[in-house]
Parts: structure tokens; sequence; C-alpha cells
């Protein structure tokens, strides 16, 4: 399961290869209908000790015979020396495949969208030996999904769109949509994936805390491993609190092994033994 918001932002076009398409028409560009999209390494360090990882490269080949790749990535920040990155993996990885590259950045942030949008240009005083121009996707130019029948006909979509609207003040209608859409699905495990996904996607974010709450609230998903997850922690947080009150000192690993514990019947015998524990060991040494 993807483990970080960066990671869900870039890593949800190795979901379906229709969304590549999807985003290209979005965003008005004439390029080749991929017929198939891989995914390949994103590994880029050369043999000097400095690594580099791309968030994730897509291999697109067409029904024609033609070739090239995408570079996506997730950006969350204005990063002035992002840049140099970007254009070091473009150039690397063309010399490399001897392909077409295409920059794809993934945005939730309007004002970082701007400035992705840019052309950076680098060289020794007006003379621009390198220009670079990503192709930039953000709640600017992807569009909110709010109506339940549209997000049906395309979840991945829907899911998408939460991503980059997780800022907005008005994502609560996109989750809607995107909440029914989920519970229509005939496959299940991908509807729960998909569901982890935007758990993780907008974790920090406005959208992030309604999303759990409603996921939390609704037991058509208490299959997935994020509910259960949410459920496990309010008794974490119990056990946490009584062993605050009767001031039994815990090490950052010990607090750390409760708040990270999914197991509800662990959860409750550490929760039973904090009632009466005078130190930490009467909570963990007989586990």
């Amino acid at each position: 399961m993807v483990g970080s918001s960066h990671e869900a932002l870039h890593r949800i076009f190795q979901h379906d290869s229709e969304l590549l398409s999807k985003t290209f028409r979005t965003l008005g560009l004439a390029l080749p209908t991929p017929d198939v999209v891989s995914v390949i390494s994103g590994d880029v360090t050369e043999i000097r000790p400095l690594e580099r990882r791309i968030d994730t490269l897509l291999r697109c080949d067409t029904a024609d015979g033609q070739a090239y790749l995408v570079l996506v990535e997730a950006q969350r920040s204005c990063d002035s020396d992002k840049p140099y990155s970007w254009m070091y993996y473009l150039a690397y990885l063309a010399d490399r495949y001897k392909l077409p590259v295409l920059l794809l950045v993934v945005c939730q942030d309007r004002r970082v969208a701007q400035w992705a949008s840019q052309p950076f240009k680098r060289g020794a005083g007006s003379w621009a030996a390198l220009t670079l121009r990503a192709l930039v996707v953000g709640p600017h130019n992807v569009p909110a999904v709010v109506d339940e029948e549209e997000a049906r006909r395309d979840v991945l979509l829907t899911v998408f769109s939460v991503l980059t609207h997780a800022n907005d003040e008005d994502v609560d209608a996109i989750l809607g949509a995107l909440a029914s859409a989920l519970k229509t699905m005939e496959d299940e495990d991908k509807a729960f994936d998909l569901a982890e996904l935007t758990l993780v996607g907008v974790d920090g974010t406005p959208a992030g805390a309604i999303w759990r709450q409603m996921m939390a609230l609704d037991t058509s998903f208490y299959r997935s491993s994020f509910s259960r997850q949410l459920r496990a922690e309010g008794v974490s947080a119990s056990v946490l609190r009584v062993l605050d009150k009767r001031r039994v000192t815990l090490t950052d690993e010990q607090r750390a092994h409760i708040e990270g514990c999914i197991d509800r019947e662990q959860l409750d015998e550490w929760l039973d033994r904090a009632v009466t524990a005078t130190n930490a060991s009467e909570v963990f040494d007989a586990d």
C-alpha cells in the first residue's frame, strides 16, 4: 500500500493506463494515445554516489508503433532546486532510452501549480541553454467530479479529482460522489484499495479529516485495512490516556508501539492492564 500522500499523487497513474490519456485530454494535448502503458524503473542514479529517483516513470507504446516516456512527479511546494533535478531526469532518460520524454507534474495547490507551469530557463546571462516546460495538473484544470453518476462511470478519475482538490473548501462534494461510486463497484477489493489510496493521498489536508470520518462511519468499508486502523486508533489513544493519567512512564519506542498497533485484541489487553498498571512492565511483560 502507498505509504504517503506524496506517493499517492503520482502512483495513481500506475493503477489504470487510461488515466494518462484522460489527463492529456484535460490539458488539451494532441499526444499519441497510448495503447500500452508500462511502469519502468525510475532509478536514474549514475555511478557517482548521488542517488536520484523519479516518482513514477511510464513508457507509453501506441498501436502504430510509437513510444514515449512520461515522468510523473508529485509536487507539494515551490522548490527552487527542483527544476535542476527535472532537467537532469529528462536529459538522462532521453539519452538512456532514445525516446521522447514528457514531464507531468501533479499538484494539490494552485500556487504550486502556477509555479510549476512556468518555463524554467537555465544558462548564463541572457542565454538560456536549457528551457524546461512541464505539463501541470492540479485543482486549476482537473474537473471537480461531484455528480454521482459521473463518478460511477469513472471512479479512478474521481479519485484523482479528490487528490488534486484536497485543499478546496467544497471537496466534501467530490468525496460524497466518490463514496457513492465505490460502494457500487463489483470488485470490492479494488474499491477498498482506491479508498485507501484516497485516504493516504489526502492525509494532512481538509479532505483527509472528512474522508476518515466518512469511511469510519460507513460499515460497508469495515473490511478494509484502513478502516480497521481507524477503529484501532481510538483504542490506542485510550490506552495512552489511561497510562498518562496513572503517571506510567513510556519510552518513545513503547509509545510508538501502542500507536502503531491495529490488533484490536492486543489493544484491549493493554487497556485492561493499563487500568491497574504502575509501570510499563506490567503492561508489556505479559506479551
